[in-house]
């Protein structure tokens, strides 16, 4: 279209100005510890507490005992306060894998197998069959699995269409049975054609994802065609697809070699899983030590150098989005588990957009030994808490837990209450509701010394419940940094300006492009200093900071410069006495 008018005529143009000012996205709390079951090293976003437990369970046995491990608690806690998304990085010992399928029987007698099927989690909690591949799972009378149990699954096959090539895939519980069925998930029309939108790899999904070493890097890789759709199972191999089952006229099974198509197609049936491994508490049996029995050796039924690749993993921070990270179960004065904990800080100081919350002493510990402990770190991106509460777990028993397991729900309700930049802490905004006690009532002499040494405490109030009454990170230098509500503050505004930057790469380095990120960014800082964040800003990106020598070396300079809004965390208030007759003045 011509730009102007060099004959007579009319020029039409547009002027859109109706393009919505970007928000912020909404990120979350990673939780990084061992669960009941589910995907291993292999981060994974949950949005509520129930697909969590569908995904990673809530229980575990431990020799004649049963268990909840402190990460389920903590993703409770993270939901239940107002927490939007978890990202769960499941922590395991030894080698675990997936299960298979046991034998699909087809409508073709001398055909077996036209499929296999995959559990998504690892571990020996899938199997719910045992023997060769040709072996079935034990059955009871009324349909269910002998070793069938809520935390494995097993499938379904349904209408069987022999004139379309069609099928139905069902995700069952494992414990179901043949008239109460606990149907997970439900796969219609599928079908073995590779030609076909309905392809079962297609419609299901067949990435298989693992950890992959390379020098000091881990990082997860992918492989296979097709995004997983399901929760629970992936396609692992198609060995007899049906090509163009139907011809021409949509009708009519083809035959490929002169064999019938449809003899490749699945009866209506009923399977199972086997052939998985991996079992928690390896050799340790009734010694796996949980809640305030962890020790230097034994958190959990793992060793804290479990924890390290799932650390690792989580530094690729275009994958992996999450503002708080905790490993509930890792303690900084334990010696094996300090260097793990060292990690998680190098991990948020290096990405830069997290904050972690660590623990520094087991449970019994005395004030002065949280005080020395604190004294070992200095970061403003970790932030610690003491003391050790009380909670009742999904067992029915009241058990002690580490503050890192409650605080990520603190953060989280202050965040919806208000936003990150409000302290965490409080009556107000640091409440932890759920709780039964604390370890230690904190005088004020207490909270003085914990406050002095960087370490946040929560405090018992009678008949007022039980409150973090402190924000401090754990950075020694005393600057604007040395809180938490600060540090989230610059969290928050280098992920969202940081974002917008990213459209600049590749731009035409110009003023209009300089001013098409001035046009997003600054009424974004207006709007945080209209929500109580900043008190005042300025950014500078224009020809002071952009000179032709930046320009030839193809960059693009800005300047922000905030003063972020302070908390009163003392409130002095002066009572005067006055004598009888004495005037008031307004």
């Amino acid at each position: 279209m011509a730009e102007t008018l060099i004959s007579p005529g009319v020029l039409t143009r547009e002027n859109d100005i109706s393009f919505i000012q970007p928000q912020a996205a909404a990120v979350g709390a990673a939780f990084i510890g061992p669960t009941v079951k589910g995907p291993v090293e292999q981060p994974t976003v949950v949005t509520s507490y129930g697909q969590y437990q569908r995904l990673f369970g809530t229980t575990i046995e431990s020799g004649s005992n049963s268990y909840e491990y402190l990460t389920s608690i903590a993703v409770k806690s993270y939901f239940e306060q107002g927490g939007n998304t978890a990202l769960v990085t499941r922590v395991v010992s030894g080698s675990y894998t997936a299960a298979d399928n046991t034998t699909i029987t087809t409508v073709g007698a001398s055909f077996t197998n036209p499929f296999q099927l995959e559990t998504l989690g690892k571990g020996a909690i899938y199997n719910n069959a045992t023997g060769s591949a040709s072996t079935t799972a034990a059955h009871n009378a009324d349909g269910s699995l002998a070793l069938g149990n809520a935390d494995n699954i097993r499938y379904e096959i349904v209408n069987v269409n022999n004139t379309s090539g069609t099928f139905s895939l069902l995700v069952r519980r494992g414990d179901d049975s043949r008239k109460n069925k606990i149907i997970l998930e439900t796969f219609n029309d599928l079908s073995l054609d590779p030609n076909s939108e309905n392809y079962i790899e297609r419609v299901i999904g067949n990435q298989a994802v693992s950890k992959t070493v390379e020098g000091s890097e881990v990082f997860v890789s992918t492989t296979g065609e097709y995004v997983n759709k399901s929760n629970y199972i992936r396609v692992k191999a198609v060995s007899r697809p049906t090509l163009n089952y139907l011809a021409n006229d949509g009708v009519t099974v083809n035959s490929l070699a002169g064999v019938s198509l449809s003899g490749s197609l699945p009866v209506a049936q009923s399977g199972s899983f086997y052939n998985a491994t991996g079992s928690p508490f390896a050799g340790k049996g009734e010694g796996a030590k949980f809640f305030k029995y962890i020790t230097n050796t034994d958190t959990q039924g793992l060793v804290a150098a479990n924890y390290a690749d799932a650390i690792s993993i989580l530094n690729n921070r275009d994958e992996y989005q999450f503002n708080i990270v905790t490993a509930p179960g890792l303690v900084y004065d334990f010696g094996t588990h300090k260097a793990q904990l060292d990690s998680i800080i190098s991990l948020v100081e290096g990405r830069g957009d997290a904050i972690a919350v660590i623990d520094l002493e087991q449970y019994g510990a005395t004030v002065s030994n949280v005080t020395a402990a604190a004294g070992t770190v200095n970061s403003s991106y970790a932030a610690a808490y003491w003391p050790w509460l009380q909670t009742q777990s999904a067992t029915g028993k009241n058990e002690w837990v580490p503050a890192s397991t409650v605080i990520p729900g603190v953060y989280a309700f202050t965040d919806s209450a208000a936003a990150p930049w409000f302290a965490p802490a409080g009556l107000v905004k640091g409440g932890i509701p759920n709780v039964i006690q604390a370890e230690r009532k904190v005088s004020r002499e207490q909270r003085d010394l914990l406050y002095r040494s960087n370490v946040n405490p929560i405090a018992t109030f009678p008949g007022q419940g039980i409150a973090v009454y402190g924000q401090k990170t754990l950075q020694k230098k005393a600057s604007a940094l040395d809180r938490v509500n600060v540090r989230r503050l610059l969290i928050e505004l280098k992920r969202f300006i940081g974002g917008q930057a990213n459209n600049l790469v590749f731009e035409q380095n110009t003023i209009a492009t300089r001013n098409k990120f001035l046009a997003i960014v600054n009424p974004y800082l207006e709007s945080v200093v209209q929500r109580q964040g900043l008190y005042a800003y300025r950014v500078v990106m224009d020809d002071s900071n952009n000179t032709a020598d930046i320009v030839d070396r193809n960059q693009i300079v800005g300047q922000i410069f905030i003063q972020p809004a302070k908390t009163a965390e003392f409130v002095v208030l002066d009572f005067t006495i006055e004598p009888t007759g004495a005037t008031f003045v307004a």
